[in-house]
Order: C-alpha cells, then sequence, then structure tokens
C-alpha cells in the first residue's frame, strides 16, 4: 500500500478485519480507543524528546529511528482509523470540515509565517 494510491477506506477496511479476526470488539470502546491513540502518540513524542526543534528534522535521517518512528505513526493510525470504525465517523468528511473552518480561523493573510 501507497499513500498515493491507497484510500482511507481500504486503510480502515484493514485496521478492521485486522480486529475482527482478533474478535477485538469487545474492547474496541471509544474511551479505550481514544485512550490508546495517546498512548500511542506519547509513544511517537517521545523520540522526538529533549529534542530541539530544528534537530528534530534529523531524527529520522538514521534508517533504525526512521523505522521506529514509522511504527510508531502506524499504531497511531491504526487506533484512529479503529476509532473512526468504533463511531461511525467519516475522516474525510470529518477532515474536509475542519480544514474550512480552519481557513476561516486562520486567514492566509493573517497568519502566513505565523504560529
Amino acid at each position: 500500500m501507497m499513500d498515493a494510491t491507497t484510500t482511507v477506506a481500504a486503510l480502515r477496511d484493514a485496521v478492521r478485519r485486522f480486529a475482527d479476526e482478533r474478535e477485538w470488539q469487545p474492547f474496541h470502546s471509544p474511551k479505550n480507543l481514544a485512550m490508546g491513540l495517546a498512548v500511542e502518540t506519547a509513544e511517537l513524542m517521545e523520540h522526538f524528546l529533549w529534542v530541539d526543534c530544528a534537530a528534530s528534522r534529523d531524527v529520522t535521517r538514521d534508517p533504525a529511528k526512521r523505522q521506529a518512528v514509522a511504527e510508531e505513526l502506524a499504531d497511531v493510525a491504526c487506533h484512529l482509523f479503529n476509532l473512526c470504525n468504533a463511531l461511525d465517523i467519516d475522516l474525510s468528511d470529518a477532515l474536509r470540515d475542519k480544514m474550512v473552518k480552519n481557513a476561516l480561523k486562520y486567514p492566509v493573510e493573517k497568519y502566513r509565517g505565523r504560529y
């Protein structure tokens, strides 16, 4: 699977099948999945802990660290997709709607180059 050719629906379905095969639905409550998402995000953050902003861009130059970061990103995505599945939320719709709100909240003219 590659980002350029794989749909969100295909990823969600792959994650759903994986969980279904293991009969994990009883454990996949929104509460547990949201907490798991936070834990996996913290594990991702750990790779950048105590690294300044400029150096954080170089963390993944080391192949082993790049693989470790990629695995944590995948864990985050799995939890996110499982949560979308559990709540029946269309992530593409939610993201599109949020981007419209963000564009209004952060107009380019006012926020370009500023955080």
